[in-house]
């Protein structure tokens, strides 16, 4: 049987219009995968946004819908369009538009993990890389289309705050001397994704709990705040980026002693957004 392509945690209640989703924790290695891979299990799971579904997990328990992948970024990107196919791991597959994505090995189905290493011997078929998407990626993209559509008609507007993580390294891009590494990224596409004033109060959340925040910069918003972020029509989407060496050991993919207190600071930051915008209190069991 098919491993299930997304895990959907849901409040009691959904009271609120905030749907926060993690599309790059999954971790479900099948034996399949790891066989074709020429990568160790942990060289494999570099690209892996580990642990953000745990991170973000009191996310149902303040009203909002939670929507995690359950297959690894390395098997199949979720943060792709499905027509992102890489000629250089997919046989089959005509040389079209070339993206920065695809000619850099981080097509819908990836040539590579993080610094550039080459996750197979050779190529998938166009079947196989067919299969992943039909099996993975359009459900797990049906599901987020239906809850912000929920979301939009009962509150008049839908917000996505899309989890992920970064390497510490990846910051080395935009951290000028004598001034602090970001430490939180926030991607509103520069500003065509979500309203500006809900990107303020995520971000004052985190500046009140002491951590640096850039804005767009490394990261501004890939395929999801693309595709969902149309703030005119009361989408709004926010990629979120926290660096990893904040709550994990890198090299060895394990939490850190920092781990909950950096849980407690994301609920608290969530519980901000979600009390700003528009939801009901959730009746009292009786």
């Amino acid at each position: 049987m098919m491993h299930a392509p997304f895990r959907l945690d849901l409040p009691r209640e959904v009271t609120s219009c905030v749907t926060v989703a993690s599309p790059h924790s999954g971790c479900h290695y099948s034996a399949a995968f790891l066989r074709a891979s020429v990568l160790d299990e942990r060289t494999i799971r570099s690209s892996e946004d580990a642990f953000i579904d745990r991170l973000v997990a009191e996310a149902p328990a303040l009203g909002a819908p939670l929507l995690a992948a359950e297959w690894p970024r390395a098997y199949l990107d979720l943060n792709r369009a499905a027509d992102e196919l890489d000629p250089g791991v997919i046989d089959g597959v005509g040389r079209g538009v070339q993206t920065p994505r695809i000619n850099s090995g981080l097509g819908v189905v990836p040539r590579v993990v993080a610094n550039g290493r080459s996750i197979y011997r050779g190529k998938l078929t166009r079947a196989e890389a067919e299969a992943r998407i039909a099996q993975i990626w359009r459900p797990y993209h049906a599901e987020l289309d239906r809850l912000l559509n929920t979301a939009r008609a009962a509150y008049g507007q839908a917000v996505l705050i899309d989890m992920h993580s970064m390497p510490h390294e990846a910051l080395d891009s935009v951290a000028r001397p004598g001034t602090p590494r970001p430490q939180v990224v926030l991607g509103d596409r520069f500003g065509a994704s979500a309203d500006t004033e809900i990107v303020d109060v995520l971000e004052q959340g985190f500046l009140d709990a002491g951590l640096v925040v850039s804005r767009n910069a490394p990261f501004a918003g890939a395929y999801i705040t693309q595709r969902y972020g149309r703030p005119t029509k009361g989408y709004h989407a926010i990629q979120v980026e926290i660096d990893r060496a904040l709550y994990m050991d890198e090299r060895m993919i394990r939490p850190n002693d920092n781990f909950e207190a950096v849980k407690t600071v994301v609920a608290q930051v969530l519980a901000r957004v979600i009390g700003a915008l528009p939801g009901r209190v959730a009746l009292a069991a009786e």
